[in-house]
């Protein structure tokens, strides 16, 4: 059990905590999402770590967090649009076969005094300084939040959803840490559950050039591919993708093929254009093929797009059949 759940993840702060965790009957956990525009191809790690830790008997909750996005100016504030995404993202993540979890709307918690009791609790015990390095959970610089001051609630309501939800186990990306950390550096003063974090790995942009610190993006179409993306666009996508030869890291396509694919299938066949088909049983033989340059990029990139067409497909067609809320989203999108 503790495997599975520890598998395709960065970091586990800890692993001794969590193994104790483990022992419990009754275990909870939490993500939370901005719904903020479509979704992408890292997201399909969280949606397969939630799988996990229902598979391990945890009780999951996936907070939509309209008010978050509303605080960082998703829609341009418009809360109609940021709730019709939160149902999106219900799609999308039933799409990816994710089932037996809670969804809870950040709107239905803080009506309740008691969540705004425990964000004053949690600010009274953090400094500005330390707020300002979380800012990066939003996407947004330090120095935004001093145009508009609502910014700088946004990573003391993070922390606050998970000490009201009332979790074990806080679930993100290694985007997330700072709230994380916070949450378990000022637990013990408010005598509060001190969280367990799960950090899932970030993929880079697929235009991330030297940036090496460049994730994929919602709002930069070009730098992602998204979980209803039809076969041509994710081959268009992945022959134009920062794929340089020889070099593993910081190469987005080598990120997929180990983050997503070789989670999904235990070997992966190339067609190599001049030497011929071969068959990579792990993302290390991978690995070290590609640094000898005995597999070339583009060889690389259409094996991904193959392997990728495998898992969306069925994300695709799931969409085919319940379209509004994607549609909606876009229309919001394009205005």
């Amino acid at each position: 059990m503790l495997e599975s759940i520890t598998r395709n993840l960065r970091e586990v702060v800890t692993v001794e905590e969590l193994r104790e965790l483990l022992k419990k009957e009754e275990k909870k956990a939490y993500i939370g999402f901005e719904p903020s525009g479509l979704v992408h191809l890292g997201w399909l790690m969280c949606g397969d770590k939630v799988k996990d830790l229902v598979n391990a008997g945890f009780e999951v909750k996936i907070l939509l967090a309209d008010w978050h996005a509303w605080i960082n100016d998703k829609f341009n504030g418009d809360m109609n649009a940021i709730k019709i995404c939160g149902e999106y993202i219900k799609d999308a993540f039933s799409a990816m076969g994710v089932s037996n979890v809670d969804y809870i709307y950040a709107s239905d918690t803080i009506g309740d005094e008691v969540y705004w009791q425990i964000v004053l609790k949690i600010a009274k015990q953090t400094s500005l300084a330390r707020v300002r390095r979380a800012m990066d959970i939003m996407g947004r610089k330090a120095e935004e939040a001093d145009k508009d001051i609502s910014k700088f609630f946004y990573p003391l309501m993070q922390v606050a959803d998970i000490f009201y939800l009332n979790v074990d186990v806080a679930l993100g990306g290694m985007d997330q840490r700072h709230a994380h950390m916070l949450a378990r550096d000022v637990a013990d003063k408010l005598n509060m559950k001190k969280p367990i974090a799960l950090h899932t790995p970030i993929i880079s942009s697929l235009q991330t050039r030297e940036r090496m610190d460049a994730k994929m993006s919602k709002s930069k179409p070009e730098s992602a591919i998204f979980i209803h993306d039809d076969f041509d666009v994710i081959k268009k996508k992945l022959k134009k993708a920062y794929c340089p030869e020889g070099v593993a890291e910081g190469n987005p396509v080598m990120e997929i093929a180990r983050h997503i694919i070789f989670q999904h299938f235990n070997e992966i066949e190339v067609e190599r254009k001049y030497e011929g088909k071969i068959v990579y049983s792990s993302y290390d033989k991978m690995e070290e093929s590609f640094l000898k340059k005995e597999l070339h990029p583009l060889d690389l990139k259409m094996a991904v797009a193959e392997y990728l067409e495998k898992i969306i497909s069925p994300i695709r067609q799931y969409f085919s059949r319940h379209p509004k809320n994607l549609e909606s989203v876009l229309s919001y999108m394009k205005k």
